[in-house]
């Protein structure tokens, strides 16, 4: 099994600082350019799982550019160029403290409130009568605030507003391009065969402009359900057949770990990393169309400097 990306420690010319998130971890460079390196590390719950997936952080790192591309017409976006296939390089603008997020369907997150009673999710009522991934009349948008560490937190639109996080012009135009985002993607992703069940954005503000910065429509920030099939199984009640990191959260409960105080993270055997690895690369194969052509393993810190100082040497 190739020995998965977990850690990155680049000295690039012009480096400011770095920011390692739950996966991503990034460069800024003289205060102009953000290097985004894509790890192979993995988040459930708000943790970071103590083993890497190999070619998780291709596919997601591939996936974004692809939708990045295929949406600059909705909203800018700060992608310039994506010199490595871990690698993703572009303006910096200044983030929002929320996530946009929006669901099509009755799932994860939002079925488990639902489930446990609530009625009323980030504001927004939810009819009673629905059974899990039934689908929404309309696609509905349920923030969270963007947590430095732990946990994210649902948050009203009302709260965003009038709490200042954002303001209600640049909220309200977000909020319109997340639509037309999630449009855009549950299009493309009919045109496979899927079905783009929810999703969350994150924006910036440059200059007074805003763009869509961050990744877009990959297994870490959306999930996706195969069409064929899904009115029958949902008919029937039996689970929907899925493209998404759930499937890592739900063996995670299985083994009694939601990221709780006082839970201990379970061992994770060479088995289910191989079948978390198949499981990013067959939903980048369904949602593009395309195979996956693997990265070179071999000498990957030097192949990503290597790759990253050349771009930087051109502009």
């Amino acid at each position: 099994m190739e020995e998965a990306i977990t850690k990155t420690q680049f000295d690039f010319p012009g480096l400011i600082d770095l920011y390692k998130g739950k996966v991503r971890d990034v460069y800024n460079i003289d205060d102009k350019l953000l290097v985004m390196v894509v790890s192979d590390r993995i988040s459930a719950f708000d943790v970071v799982l103590p083993r890497g997936i190999p070619y998780k952080g291709q596919v997601l790192n591939q996936i974004a550019n692809k939708f990045l591309d295929a949406t600059a017409d909705i909203v800018p976006n700060w992608k310039l160029s994506s010199p490595d296939p871990n690698v993703t390089i572009g303006v910096m603008a200044e983030p929002f403290r929320v996530e946009m997020v929006i669901r099509g369907y009755l799932t994860g997150h939002a079925w488990r409130e639902y489930k446990a009673g609530k009625r009323i999710l980030c504001g927004v009522p939810l009819p009673d009568g629905l059974k899990e991934h039934d689908r929404f009349p309309g696609p509905i948008i349920t923030p969270a605030t963007k947590a430095e560490e732990g946990h994210d937190e649902d948050i009203s639109r009302e709260d965003i507003i009038n709490r200042e996080i954002v303001s209600e012009a640049d909220y309200l135009l977000m909020e319109d391009y997340t639509y037309k985002l999630f449009e855009r993607g549950t299009i493309m992703a009919a045109e496979k065969g899927l079905i783009l069940v929810d999703t969350k954005y994150e924006f910036g503000k440059k200059d007074g402009r805003i763009y869509l910065i961050d990744e877009i429509h990959t297994p870490d920030s959306s999930r996706y359900f195969y069409a064929d099939g899904y009115e029958e199984r949902q008919a029937k009640g039996a689970g929907q057949k899925q493209l998404s990191k759930e499937f890592v959260r739900e063996w995670l409960m299985d083994h009694d770990f939601q990221g709780l105080e006082g839970q201990v993270m379970p061992v994770i055997p060479d088995e289910f990393v191989q079948e978390v690895t198949d499981r990013y690369i067959e939903l980048y194969e369904n949602i593009t169309g395309e195979d996956f052509i693997r990265g070179d393993y071999s000498e990957t810190m030097r192949r990503i400097e290597d790759n990253v100082n050349n771009f930087l040497e051109s502009v």
